[in-house]
């Protein structure tokens, strides 16, 4: 899987965890990996790389046109 998919991957998964977490108080990462645990902070962490990764190319691609 290409880095462009991965990315794609992660920011749409997050986003339908956030949609849960607003509308019915619901965290998948949470449910799956613990409240408070290690790896749920590093799930977290990794999201918020993929985020910072995806602005960047975002803003790269507007530099590049």
């Amino acid at each position: 899987m290409d880095t462009k998919k991965l990315v794609g991957w992660v920011v749409a998964l997050a986003a339908i965890n956030w949609g849960l977490v607003g509308l019915l108080n619901i965290n998948l990462v949470e449910m799956v990996f613990g409240m408070g645990s290690m790896l749920t902070r590093v799930v977290y962490v990794v999201i918020g790389l993929v985020g910072v990764y995806k602005l960047y190319m975002l803003t790269m691609m507007k530099h590049k046109k």
